[in-house]
């Protein structure tokens, strides 16, 4: 099975054509960035003249290992709670990716919750804009990409990330979790910067509890906040035990219009 680029070369994300991509990207990536051998990360999924600046900070700042877990917050409904692409590869502009075989089927049986499903995947662009990014640091990369349903409870994340931990200590290789998320959607840029920050906050003191109750209870437009819980909860057993902010702006600090925006954090857990 080969999952298809299906944003590539839309105007809302980024280039189908290697070269102008690759210069897309380099242009998004800070060369003298101190890295850190990270357990998970958060990027945005914007587009990429939004949000790129962002994941190339954040990705920047990084070691990136040759095996990557991304977590995706889907746009879409769907029936399981994880499901997850077991095998294969995916398709990118800078050359397909291979699904990493052994680890997608030790986090399958490490998991009840999850699913091998190739559907969900399909038309979600959550977990295809993290691509091109891991590819351009890391040419040995590849991927077990999880969808995480928006339907998920707290205890189920909590099982995912006991579930993931599991699979990456039996494994014994070293693999970074992305958590991929944009921030508060469609407020001004005061009010999403406020709503943000209380979520950002949480974030930073590793407390996927507070987070996702932080999210629901102000009723902010974070929508990927679950697979966000979950990297934090994995990453506490895999003992990450400080998180901090890479970058953060907002669509407006690109358009100039601030009446409108969206929100973008990158962070990094370790």
């Amino acid at each position: 099975m080969k999952r298809r680029a299906a944003f590539a070369g839309s105007q809302s994300f980024y280039p189908s054509g290697k070269s102008a991509l690759e210069r897309m990207i380099r242009s998004f990536v800070d060369p003298k960035a101190v890295k850190v051998k990270a357990a998970a990360v958060v990027s945005p999924h914007a587009g990429y003249v939004y949000s790129g600046p962002v994941a190339g900070a954040v990705y920047s700042s990084v070691m990136i290992p040759p095996t990557v877990v991304i977590l995706g917050a889907p746009h879409t409904d769907f029936k399981p709670r994880f499901s997850i692409i077991a095998e294969g590869l995916w398709e990118t502009p800078l050359g397909d990716v291979p699904i990493d075989r052994e680890l997608a089927g030790l986090i399958l049986g490490s998991c009840p919750l999850a699913e091998a499903a190739e559907g969900p995947h399909e038309d979600e662009h959550s977990l295809e804009v993290q691509v091109p990014f891991l590819q351009f640091f890391q040419s040995r990369l590849s991927l077990v990409p999880i969808h995480v349903n928006f339907r998920s409870t707290f205890d189920d994340l909590g099982k995912l990330a006991e579930g993931l931990a599991a699979s990456l200590k039996e494994l014994g290789r070293d693999v970074l979790i992305v958590a991929s998320t944009d921030m508060s959607h469609f407020l001004s840029q005061e009010r999403a910067r406020e709503q943000d920050f209380l979520a950002i906050d949480r974030i930073l003191a590793l407390d996927g509890r507070g987070l996702f109750d932080t999210v629901r209870a102000h009723r902010i437009s974070m929508c990927g906040f679950q697979p966000t819980t979950a990297a934090i909860l994995a990453a506490r057993i895999l003992g990450a035990t400080k998180a901090e902010l890479v970058k953060y702006q907002t669509s407006g600090d690109v358009t100039g219009d601030m009446s409108r925006v969206v929100g973008y954090a990158g962070l990094r857990f370790f």
